[in-house]
């Protein structure tokens, strides 16, 4: 059980090395993609997702887990090559689609591995180092973006081609967590894990904050950042430092369980949607480098610590024995979320990119609310 956990260590370190990760989004506007194209293609492969995250989660459960990483892992690979070669909005659209059914295939399957081989008990801590590993691979090619590859944007691409091509292979060596099981009277029918799953009480509720917090970390660090920093009137090289510095603060996941525990987690989960919320609103008033520079790495920091807590919390929730079917319709619901959200970030940043931030510190606060109702309705935390 410990070797399918240092595997994925060490697979995740591997999948974090996105080498053109602090120039995403210049990198995409050079090869003549809009920023509104940019969200329009996010939007697009969340509602890919949508649809194949409850078929692949029904297929992990039954062919297993191990099955499902390999072929995944090794569909992340080409979709690494495809953006690489991509050149104009069809090329990273088709790489996006590709990239739709990886995310929809690993959902679940992940953590479902670590949650059954670290046990209920140890699983924010290894969610947490996870998470950092990640984190730590996206650190590592940051600083050799910035130190040795600069401008040579297609050179970064190649690069994180390698990094995905080594993940996976390694994924050949993982165990199966448990037999899939081969007899159909064995298996719970997809009907009940459905009403398990919908009818778990506050659940939805829970997932749609899950959902706001989730896409204004992701769309404002991979996407936003880099226009308010050019706003700001930073370099290249000094983006990629700055980049480099708010992904050693995605380390910190690994204090995660350590923070809630001395927090509490009530007032842990108000601070990750408190922070959020804030950063968005300092974006929002200020085109200083200073200033925004501290308010990317403040939503960094608690969307850091806050993914391990709602993953263990997601995993907590689960009361049937199709683990990946349930955290998959637990996905879909947090992609439709998703969605919406990328599309009123990529319109109003398209119009005012000011805007975009005040509606990221709106999300931040409704977030707050529906964690507060859900609490009342389930007293997890």
């Amino acid at each position: 059980m410990k070797r399918n956990i240092y595997l994925l260590y060490a697979m995740t370190f591997l999948q974090g090395m996105v080498f053109y990760g602090a120039i995403a989004t210049l990198y995409r506007q050079a090869q003549g993609v809009t920023i509104f194209q940019i969200t329009l293609i996010e939007s697009i492969s969340y509602a890919l997702c949508i649809a194949l995250e409850v078929p692949w989660g029904v297929v992990a459960d039954r062919i297993g887990y191990k099955r499902t990483m390999v072929l995944c892992c090794w569909l992340y690979f080409l979709s690494k090559i495809i953006f690489w070669q991509a050149s104009d909005f069809g090329g990273f659209l088709a790489e996006r689609v590709l990239l739709s059914v990886v995310i929809a295939g690993l959902s679940g399957v992940d953590t479902s591995i670590l949650y059954l081989c670290a046990g209920p008990e140890n699983s924010q801590h290894v969610f947490g180092v996870y998470e950092s590993l990640g984190m730590a691979g996206l650190l590592t090619a940051s600083a050799v973006y910035t130190l040795f590859i600069g401008e040579n944007y297609r050179l970064a691409a190649l690069l994180t081609v390698f990094s995905y091509g080594a993940a996976a292979l390694l994924s050949l060596g993982l165990a199966e967590v448990r037999p899939a099981s081969t007899q159909a009277k064995d298996r719970e029918p997809f009907a009940a894990t459905l009403r398990a799953t919908l009818t778990t009480p506050g659940l939805l509720v829970f997932l749609l904050a899950v959902g706001l917090l989730t896409e204004i970390h992701q769309t404002v660090t991979v996407f936003l950042n880099q226009l308010q920093y050019e706003r700001c009137g930073m370099s290249d090289t000094t983006i990629g430092a700055v980049y480099i510095a708010a992904t050693l603060l995605g380390l910190c996941g690994v204090w995660s369980a350590a923070v809630t525990r001395r927090t509490g987690a009530r007032n842990a989960a108000r601070l990750f949607c408190l922070v959020p919320a804030l950063a968005c609103g300092v974006l929002a008033l200020t085109d200083r480098a200073v200033l925004s520079v501290g308010g990317i790495w403040l939503l960094q920091l608690s969307n850091s610590l806050f993914q391990p807590f709602q993953v263990q919390l997601q995993n907590r929730q689960v009361h049937t024995q199709n683990r990946a079917t349930a955290l998959s319709i637990h996905a879909m619901i947090v992609d439709g979320v998703a969605i919406v959200g990328n599309l009123a970030f990529g319109a109003l940043a398209q119009w005012d990119l000011r805007l975009a931030f005040v509606f990221g510190a709106a999300a931040g606060l409704m977030a707050l609310a529906l964690l507060v109702y859900w609490r009342r309705r389930t007293h997890l935390v």
